[in-house]
């Protein structure tokens, strides 16, 4: 199952939404969905049980924010559940680096590609709502193989 076919799988309340519309969302929604089968791997080990809650947590966090700030009124408040999401968004990605060695590389390396897409994605969408850009470092999140990653990870095979 790739991205198409997984998006084909969503219920139609959803995807009738005008929140679908919001591309970190569909992908922290896809990213949801994948992470349920990796913390139902990691609870086999006894040495991550407690990393496969954390993990399941952080990740479902990530859609739940965009879609509670893209119910917000003001920009501000949109900006700020944004902003949480962008915080569950990296918390993520820390579990699922920790968590490599129970995966493997190829998920791992797959959730996090995922995780770096939403995270660019927000960081665009918080400033857009602030009216002004994050004081954040500056950090190289795009990449010349940009396109050909997103082409890659939408066509990988989605665990059935």
């Amino acid at each position: 199952m790739n991205y198409d076919d997984w998006a084909k799988t969503v219920p139609s309340v959803i995807t009738a939404d005008a929140l679908w519309k919001v591309e970190a969302y569909r992908i922290a929604l896809l990213l949801s969905d994948l992470s349920w089968h990796d913390a139902t791997k990691l609870m086999k080990d006894k040495r991550t049980l407690d990393l496969s809650d954390q993990l399941y947590r952080a990740v479902g966090s990530v859609s739940a924010n965009i879609a509670e700030g893209y119910s917000r009124g003001s920009n501000k408040d949109r900006a700020r559940f944004y902003e949480y999401a962008l915080g569950s968004a990296r918390e993520s990605r820390n579990w699922y680096y920790k968590s490599r060695f129970v995966l493997g590389d190829v998920i791992s390396d797959h959730r996090l590609g995922f995780l770096t897409q939403i995270i660019r994605l927000l960081l665009t969408m918080i400033p857009e709502q602030r009216g002004r850009t994050l004081h954040e470092e500056q950090t190289k999140y795009l990449t010349n193989a940009d396109t050909e990653l997103n082409t890659l990870l939408m066509n990988i095979p989605l665990p059935a």
